[in-house]
């Protein structure tokens, strides 16, 4: 059955008149009677009573007139609704987090994709380490990561955001807290915090990185997997931990951040989906984010990439 049928009918319905109805529907009136006519002898029965003078809905026709509304009804909300999915305006999106970014983005994240996307339902997952946020796109348990590279992932698109300038964290009452600036060298002998090698962290080799350079032995005390706790033992006076600057942003008691002395020292962060994944809304998040994420790192000092 052919839709238009159905919308002639309803327009003839509610008027009760086929002139006035033609007239709605911006077509003459003799096609109109038609394709009535067509439309009662396929369903074998008679919708409307027609006299010289007037038009009435029969019982079958009232009852017709009913469903179609509904139908037409759906036919437009699902036109509708392809239209949104289209252009990326519904669906709903898991974003996991590396540790250090998820501090000083998350709140700028949620209320920008909240306003510029508020058709799509978003939900975070933060500390995540880097080889658990590329096992997560691959199975699709998250859709979206905020990442520290490299990822060797031909399956994944890896894109560019920033570079996060480096800091030393150190416990207040620590000799180094008394210092504008802090140099590798002056790490030689410290106690150090670090993320897991176990766990195959981007800031464990980072890290390490800095030491080899400046030719200075790590005494590594405390190996942890979440940046929160590593921030926390520092707080504790177990030591002091070379992060990412976004890192200040959690601002505890007991810690005390001074730049690396090593403008040059950074770590880059990234944005990464499935390649194949080519939903609209994934497609606007990622444009979104990479805009917040820029803009926020350079209110905070990082260095916008790509």
């Amino acid at each position: 059955m052919d839709l238009r049928h159905l919308r002639y009918f309803v327009a003839v319905a509610e008027e009760l008149h086929f002139g006035r109805a033609a007239e709605r529907l911006n077509m003459a009136q003799p096609p109109l009677s038609q394709a009535i006519r067509r439309l009662e002898t396929d369903l074998g029965v008679e919708l409307l009573h027609r006299s010289t003078r007037r038009v009435d809905l029969t019982d079958a026709g009232r009852g017709y007139l009913a469903r179609a509304r509904r139908i037409l009804g759906e036919v437009e909300e699902a036109a509708h609704e392809a239209r949104r999915i289209a252009a990326g305006a519904v669906g709903h999106l898991t974003i996991g987090c590396v540790g250090s970014a998820t501090y000083s983005l998350l709140p700028a994240l949620s209320r920008g994709l909240s306003l510029e996307l508020s058709g799509v339902d978003f939900s975070f997952r933060g500390e995540m380490l880097v080889p658990d946020q590329a096992a997560a796109l691959r199975t699709g348990e998250i859709d979206l990561a905020l990442l520290r590279p490299p990822i060797a992932d031909l399956s994944l698109t890896v894109l560019p955001l920033r570079r996060d300038r480096l800091v030393v964290a150190v416990p207040a009452d620590h000799p180094l807290a008394a210092q504008r600036r802090v140099e590798v060298a002056d790490l030689a002998g410290a106690d150090l915090i670090v993320h897991s090698a176990d766990r195959r962290s981007v800031m464990y080799d980072v890290v390490l990185g800095l030491f080899r350079d400046a030719a200075v032995e790590p005494r590594i005390r405390h190996e942890v997997g979440e940046t929160s706790t590593l921030v926390t033992l520092v707080a504790g006076g177990l030591g002091a931990a070379v992060v990412p600057e976004p890192v200040t942003a959690l601002a505890l008691d007991g810690v005390v951040f001074r730049p690396l002395a090593r403008p040059a020292a950074g770590v880059d962060l990234a944005i990464a989906h499935r390649t194949d994944r080519t939903e609209p809304h994934l497609a606007r998040a990622v444009s979104v984010v990479r805009r917040i994420v820029q803009e926020t790192g350079r209110a905070g000092g990082s260095s916008p990439v790509g």
